[in-house]
């Protein structure tokens, strides 16, 4: 028997903005990890949840290297140093689960950048900001930078993937894959 809420919800992503579904996506990824962290015990749920998260931020850095990339070039590079920190953290998490302190930083990113995405406040999906937590290995330069990134991400526009020119008088918008810019 098929869930009537889930498939609403299909329905409405199919038909939102490209950067509604990429708001979503980090949304229920934060989500995800957040769930896997409270079960630190099963390693599978929290490699999943760690596989997800590293797929989204593929497909966004994919999105940010596309030479069509509308966002301005000091933003893409915030982002692309943002994904970087994503995919170290990844296969950090992925080669020792059991460090489940270490998702608070994806959980962290993934809230406020999708929250950025959908146009919700900075702070995501609660409404509370956690702290990044001190990271013993990689050293706090990598959480810093992560964070950096992803304030100026939010600071620069209402949406990560979508270009708002103030001097434009009739704006339109074109879609290419999972990026929608506006043109004159």
């Amino acid at each position: 028997m098929s869930n009537p809420y889930a498939s609403q919800q299909r329905s409405q992503l199919e038909n939102a903005a490209p950067q509604a579904a990429e708001g979503w996506a980090l949304v229920e990824t934060a989500r995800r990890l957040e769930s896997a962290k409270r079960n630190p015990d099963d390693s599978n749920a929290i490699l999943a949840a760690v596989r997800v998260n590293w797929r989204i931020w593929t497909i966004i850095q994919s999105s940010l290297v596309d030479p069509e990339c509308p966002l301005p070039q000091e933003v893409r590079e915030n982002l692309l140093n943002l994904s970087r920190f994503i995919d170290r953290r990844s296969a950090e998490l992925i080669a020792t689960p059991a460090d489940v302190h270490k998702l608070d930083v994806l959980i962290n990113i993934d809230r406020q950048i999708g929250a950025g995405l959908l146009g919700n406040p900075a702070d995501g999906e609660e409404g509370q900001q956690q702290p990044a937590p001190a990271d013993s290995g990689t050293g706090n330069a990598q959480d810093q930078a992560s964070e950096n990134a992803s304030e100026t991400a939010r600071s620069s526009s209402p949406s990560l993937l979508s270009v708002q020119e103030a001097a434009s008088p009739q704006p339109t918008s074109t879609t290419r894959g999972s990026v929608t810019s506006t043109e004159t």
